[in-house]
């Protein structure tokens, strides 16, 4: 009895909370799924049910296969180099020496930067006329000429890569440097009195620690570099050729630009589908690593 008033209490408790997340979550994600079986307008139409013909049409057009494909590539080659570089960071910041203060506080700063101003920031330094990276390439020889880096689609995709690595290494960084103070530094002291190489301390001693704040390090940037917008958006609106244009940026014009909301709802359903797919593996990943923990 008493049992169920403190379940019936903790359930008046979180009352409020659910009805504020249902009110800014539930319905406009019910509003989306109804979208997306319709061949709705943005403007001036509500459109007529369509079943499931937005979703076909989608997964079988070149448009969202080559999406996806640019959407599968930003995500792997930039977390995994936000993961190694970050991790890299940590143990370089985690030694004593003079200055480190200074060095961790800078490091946070691109991090801190709003997205926008990053992706014009790189924007600058990529410029074929002014650009401080071809101003750079051309006074060291390693280049005769201006190169256009946003303009040409095989490299467009890679500079893009090189400014989201430099905006959010640093917070794989962070989780990784909080999770090397927990490690006992007898431990460290003890394999090395044993002749234990930096290798091996590392991957015996260390890295158990980091595995599970990595775990959730690689599932925040995991997410956001598979809905990724913003620096796309400034940096090359999703182009040239389309070639840096991801699902996020397909959504978008889907609904705003070509105004059909059905599509984009649709669009928007299926990034939802995979990102939920990722979570869920992530999380068996860090339940799998808890337990072994």
């Amino acid at each position: 009895m008493n049992d169920m008033r403190l379940t019936m209490r903790a359930w008046l408790m979180m009352l409020p909370l659910l009805i504020i997340m249902i009110a800014i979550i539930g319905w406009p994600m019910a509003d989306t799924v109804r979208l997306s079986f319709t061949d709705a307008r943005l403007v001036g139409t509500s459109g007529q049910y369509v079943g499931f013909d937005n979703y076909t049409r989608l997964l079988s057009g070149n448009n969202f296969q080559r999406a996806l494909s640019a959407t599968l590539v930003f995500s792997l080659i930039s977390v995994s180099l936000e993961m190694i570089i970050g991790v890299l960071a940590a143990l370089l910041l985690n030694q004593q020496f003079y200055g480190r203060t200074l060095l961790r506080a800078l490091m946070i700063l691109p991090w801190a930067l709003p997205t926008v101003v990053n992706a014009t920031l790189w924007r600058l330094i990529y410029n074929p006329e002014y650009g401080a990276l071809n101003a750079l390439l051309t006074q060291t020889g390693l280049t005769e000429s201006y190169r256009s880096f946003l303009g040409e689609p095989g490299m467009a995709m890679a500079a893009i890569i090189l400014a989201d690595i430099w905006k959010n290494f640093p917070l794989v960084a962070l989780i990784a440097l909080a999770a090397l103070q927990a490690v006992p530094r007898d431990i460290n002291a003890a394999a090395l009195v044993d002749g234990a190489s930096p290798w091996k301390r590392f991957r015996i001693v260390t890295l158990p620690y980091l595995v599970g704040p990595l775990m959730v390090a690689l599932v925040l940037r995991t997410i956001e570099a598979f809905k990724v917008f913003d620096i796309i958006w400034v940096m090359t609106r999703g182009g040239p050729a389309n070639s840096t244009r991801t699902l996020s940026i397909l959504v978008y014009q889907e609904a705003f630009s070509f105004q059909r909301a059905g599509s984009g709802a649709s669009l928007a359903l299926i990034i939802t589908l995979f990102v939920s797919l990722l979570v869920l593996v992530y999380t068996m990943l860090l339940r799998k690593s808890g337990r072994s923990g």
